[in-house]
């Protein structure tokens, strides 16, 4: 892509003064890692643009409460909108010459994938070609992609490599998310676009989502109510925490920046720590952490959920430098305390959503 000279510079990184900010758009800003990465932007002196349509898929006032303090920041400013309205992607890129856009906005879940699979793919799908086509547009040429480890489906291949094929997902949410990568790689092939697809493995800590299993399960302890838990807990996941995680998201944005400035790249990720840990570990140490002997309620396997995750982290180390530093029990200790004040605060009836899906 021909990068358009914009307030007499490129708007890649090229030649950049050191002392000139990045200009960051975050879609899904007000999300669980959404809310976090933009708080570590800040930190790092970065200018930071938020756009987020506080969907109802959970209690908005969950996600207005993630950003509370952020909104506050001279260098943070939220824009209230979806990513499928190319009129508000227009007027956004028009007004501020970004440097990079970091994609974390989705319709998020495997099981509420198989409820509403036309919502899943019209917002993972069709809301990242309309953004990837307002970026075309305005010559805003790196974008880092929020991708997951479900692309992978149920695979035998473990660790989870990137270089697998990734063409059997088992949910509509899996399937959205491969596309999604699809169509970044065709803006990259055709406008010269850099692109890092990070595949984001289980991510949990402070602010996770009232529906994903470590919250909800922290929850019905709490209300001493039966944990649902599907098959008999051997499935497993490659926990990582929120923080690990953002730092492996700046450190990819600082590629794509660096790279659409020079020789545009088209990376496929993954974010984890290559450690899988089983459903009934995972509620053995929350329980332990928590001091609550939790009940057990069986259910059967559901569709769409994998067997096992567990990312081969060669290519992060590799590409970014990426070295996860807290562990499942360090973590969950972290969150148990951010857990327990939000709990016994004023705010604690949202942490009580209308439905949940533990993944």
């Amino acid at each position: 892509m021909s990068r358009e000279k914009r307030n007499g510079r490129s708007a890649g990184s090229a030649g950049r003064p050191d002392a000139e900010r990045l200009k960051v758009l975050v879609t899904g800003a007000a999300g669980f890692i959404g809310s976090h990465f933009c708080e570590r932007l800040l930190a790092s002196d970065c200018d930071v643009w938020g756009l987020d349509n506080f969907d109802p898929f959970y209690d908005p006032g969950i996600k207005r409460r993630n950003v509370r303090e952020l909104t506050a920041h001279p260098n943070m400013r939220l824009i209230e909108g979806d990513i499928r309205d190319g009129v508000l992607l227009d007027g956004l890129f028009s007004d501020v010459p970004f440097d990079v856009v970091v994609h974390l906005a989705a319709r998020p879940g495997v099981r509420p994938s198989i409820e509403e699979p036309e919502l899943c793919f019209d917002v993972n799908v069709q809301g990242t070609l309309v953004l990837l086509e307002a970026m075309r547009r305005h010559h805003v040429a790196a974008i880092v992609f929020g991708s997951s480890s479900s692309v992978y489906g149920d695979s035998d291949t473990v660790p989870l490599e990137e270089s697998v094929a990734a063409d059997r997902p088992i949910s509509p949410y899996a399937a959205s998310k491969r596309a999604g990568e699809h169509v970044c790689h065709t803006f990259h092939h055709l406008y010269g676009m850099s692109v890092h697809c990070l595949r984001f493995f289980t991510v949990f800590g402070p602010r996770q989502r009232p529906d994903l299993a470590i919250h909800k399960f922290a929850r019905l302890m709490v209300e001493q109510t039966a944990l649902p838990l599907y098959g008999d807990g051997s499935t497993s996941r490659d926990y990582t925490y929120v923080a690990d995680t953002v730092e492996g998201v700046m450190r990819s944005m600082r590629g794509v920046v660096e790279a659409s400035g020079t020789d545009p790249v088209f990376e496929v990720i993954n974010l984890g720590r290559s450690d899988s840990v089983t459903l009934k570990e995972l509620v053995r140490e929350l329980s332990s952490q928590m001091g609550i002997e939790p009940r057990i309620e069986w259910l059967p396997n559901q569709p769409g959920d994998v067997t096992m995750t567990c990312a081969s982290d060669v290519r992060a180390r590799s590409l970014l430098g990426f070295e996860p530093r807290v562990d499942l029990s360090e973590g969950l200790a972290r969150f148990v305390e951010w857990f327990r004040q939000q709990y016994s605060g004023n705010d604690a009836p949202l942490l009580k959503p209308e439905s949940s899906s533990a993944t």
